[in-house]
């Protein structure tokens, strides 16, 4: 399609910013970060070469928002495994299963996430106010009865996370191929790591 076919005609996404976004996912995920650019993107969602530049500045931008959409989907994951677990103590187990699971899912989008956040001087705002971030703390403080201070409760939830992020980031290794199929598969292993780690021993023992 040429440019001038590509700028005179109409739009046919309902929302271009979303299916520039959805389209910058798609080049992550098969070709990888080095494939994506602007012009990928306008010619993989069908539009013009200038078309993106209405809604994004520069391809950082464009990155931000993908990173953007990757934090609220995993929150919604978080949420859900939250909601779905009626016992607080497998509650924080089935948070982190969630948060691995989401992880190997969508390799690139973690590490966009991940990118577009590490030299922040603050969390992105999609890990405040209830976000995923919140969703482990808040967990933490109801198994703990809320009887732990403030710096406690961070200290804990950030442990819990790094925990999270380690397994997210090793569940791929082929050394642990034995040890998942003896416990019966990925999933399994995933909720026996977490079940093993101890670390919230401290704050799920009501005072």
């Amino acid at each position: 399609m040429s440019t001038a076919t590509a700028e005179s005609r109409p739009y046919h996404h309902g929302d271009l910013s979303r299916a520039l976004v959805d389209a910058a996912r798609k080049i992550l995920e098969t070709d990888g970060p080095a494939a994506l650019s602007l012009r990928a993107v306008a010619r993989e969602a069908g539009v013009s070469p200038a078309a993106p530049y209405h809604h994004f500045k520069d391809k950082a931008e464009l990155l931000e928002a993908v990173a953007h959409e990757g934090w609220h989907e995993l929150d919604l994951a978080l949420s859900t495994a939250r909601a779905s677990t009626p016992d607080a103590r497998a509650r924080m187990t089935n948070l982190g299963v969630a948060y691995v699971c989401f992880a190997r899912d969508n390799p690139a989008l973690y590490r966009v996430m991940y990118d577009r956040s590490r030299d922040k001087d603050a969390l992105p705002d999609q890990l405040k106010d209830d976000g995923a971030y919140c969703q482990v703390r808040n967990t933490i403080d109801e198994n703990a009865g809320g009887h732990v201070s403030d710096i406690d409760l961070e200290l804990a939830t950030i442990a819990a996370w790094c925990a999270g992020h380690g397994l997210a980031e090793m569940i791929g290794f082929k050394q642990f191929a034995s040890l998942k199929a003896q416990l019966g598969g990925e999933e399994a292993f995933l909720r026996a790591v977490f079940e093993h780690l101890g670390m919230f021993a401290k704050f799920t023992e009501k005072a």
